[in-house]
């Protein structure tokens, strides 16, 4: 359970939410909603105990099982499989099992060899009681569900993409939810942030049925409207004009209509408010003329703006970040080719022979399942990372813009305004602050940490800096993950109407249709071929 109670959250000086009091019980499932900005992610992390509140506090009782948007650092070394039964500690009872089976096999001395005997029976006792060989079978058919299969299991998490660590680290929150607390039920709190990011159609259905069935608290924020609407019987509501939360305690479909409501019966109050103010600022002009009538007027003045005041704000519109590319920079025929790339971590081959060449003004979609190499290759195009064979090379005019779906182009302990400087560092001032209003950033936000910004935030600073660019190449790796409904229809309409050439990696179906792609890469093979409808339903297998 959690419970918080005069809760206020900042980002720098501007206030995300004032006096809030939440509540999580088990059984609860909440979720919390709210334009990109509204302090989604921060209310979230602050409920996970990472961090403290500018006022307030927070009370937990139980297990917490948090999953941020950005993944965690850890010790990389570790394979997926033990990463996971860590949740339950049983990686590490495993692993001293494996050790004692060793020198009950080795030992030549009797004693000692008895003694590794005893040492393996407490062991295997202690196995036993955290669920022995059942909880293994269950954290990997957890595991199988989130598209991690066996060859996955036994890689080291340093081999992995981001998108498989990341489900990794949710199969494990989901692993320690599922272990039965007294009275058969869960006693973990989920808090899931944007947990459906890297899932295909098939882990994204089974996700759903997990959480419709836990029984402890789970609060999520996400932008799957069919997943809130299957799930959740509660909702928070950040509202980022009024800086407050509100509770409705009801299912996802019911809050829609409830809340449609409450804004007319707000903008309907506002209006008679005007209405009645006017009337009392029209009557104190006609008396104020009068030098006997002076004081009257004067609080007739004052009441009248009272009235006004003592509303609350009128909800503001929905602002939207105004995402445009600009005409590329010009460059030749075929600005980008790639031949004969490989990439493997280890012993673990990633890809090989892998060619392609991005002509001017092509689109290219690159599909394959996860693990199969699709942030690597665009990595290895980017000069992030450098094959260990073939070679990738520049035509004329080259000028690539990169997007990468973890935002680590990004200077987290940099400021918004020192993130955009970097990228455009021969753009004018009044220039770049254009741009960054026009993405929704001004006044003290352009000072604000990039470590306290919003997934969606972080994305569209990400694509400002490629605005500011003007990249004839664009490398696109998910792009449309975070982003509220209009946000990620404005990065359509600029995929659309961009006249350079796009690498696009997503898991997004919309993002592809709005790409039109002439061209498909399939990975690990590297085959290529010409784009059709019917790779359209293999965009959300990948």
């Amino acid at each position: 359970m959690i419970s918080a109670s005069g809760l206020e959250l900042r980002a720098g000086s501007r206030i995300l939410l004032s006096d809030a009091s939440l509540r999580v019980q088990p059984g609860d499932r909440v979720g919390l909603v709210g334009r990109n900005g509204a302090g989604k992610t921060t209310t979230l992390r602050l409920l996970a105990g990472e961090g403290e509140p500018y006022a307030g506090e927070v009370m937990r009782r139980g297990e917490i099982g948090y999953l941020p948007q950005d993944p965690r650092e850890g010790d990389l070394s570790v394979s997926a499989k033990d990463r996971v039964l860590s949740a339950r500690g049983l990686d590490r009872v495993l692993r001293d099992m494996e050790k004692a089976q060793s020198e009950m096999a080795e030992l030549v001395d009797d004693r000692q060899r008895d003694r590794a005997i005893a040492r393996y029976g407490k062991l295997e006792e202690r196995f036993a009681t955290r669920g022995g060989y059942a909880a293994e079978s269950e954290a990997a058919r957890i595991c199988g569900n989130l598209g991690l299969d066996g060859s996955v299991l036994h890689q080291p998490l340093q081999t992995l993409s981001g998108g498989q660590r990341r489900r990794v680290e949710l199969a494990r929150i989901l692993f320690a939810a599922s272990e039965a607390g007294p009275g058969g039920t869960s006693s973990t709190t989920l808090l899931l942030d944007e947990p459906t990011n890297h899932l295909d159609a098939d882990s994204i259905n089974w996700l759903r049925d997990f959480l419709k069935t836990h029984d402890g608290g789970l609060v999520i924020i996400s932008h799957d409207v069919d997943l809130l609407d299957a799930v959740v019987n509660k909702i928070w509501y950040l509202d980022a004009v009024r800086g407050e939360a509100d509770v409705y305690n009801m299912d996802w479909k019911r809050y829609q209509e409830a809340r449609a409501d409450d804004e007319k019966r707000r903008r309907r109050e506002r209006a008679n408010a005007e209405k009645k103010a006017s009337t009392l600022q029209a009557q104190a002009d006609k008396l104020g003329a009068k030098a006997t009538k002076a004081v009257a007027a004067k609080n007739m003045a004052r009441r009248a703006e009272q009235m006004l005041s003592d509303l609350e704000e009128e909800q503001a519109s929905e602002k939207v970040a105004k995402i445009r590319f600009p005409e590329p920079a010009p460059c030749g025929r075929t600005p980008l080719t790639a031949n004969g790339l490989s990439k493997s971590y280890g012993s673990l081959e990633i890809f090989s022979g892998v060619d392609l060449a991005i002509d001017r003004g092509s689109k290219v979609v690159v599909l394959g399942l996860n693990g199969a190499g699709k942030t690597t290759l665009l990595r290895l195009l980017g000069g992030m990372e450098t094959p260990d064979s073939g070679e990738v090379a520049a035509g004329y005019g080259l000028r690539i813009g990169y997007y990468a779906q973890e935002h680590e182009t990004l200077d987290q302990h940099e400021s918004v305004w020192s993130n955009i400087r970097r990228v455009a560092p021969d753009t004018p001032e009044q220039q770049l602050r254009t741009l960054l209003g026009a993405f929704l950033f001004s006044g003290e936000q352009l000072q604000q940490s990039a470590d306290t910004l919003s997934g969606g935030e972080k994305t569209r600073l990400a694509l400002a800096g490629l605005v500011s660019s003007a990249a004839n190449v664009l490398l696109l790796d998910e792009p449309t993950n975070n982003l509220d409904p209009a946000s990620r229809e404005q990065v359509l309409d600029a995929l659309r109407s961009f006249t350079g050439s796009v690498v696009l990696v997503t898991h997004d179906p919309g993002a592809v249709e709005a790409l039109e792609p002439e061209r498909v890469i399939l990975l690990p093979d590297g085959n290529e071929d010409h784009w059709s409808e019917e790779y359209l339903d293999l965009v959300q297998l990948a």
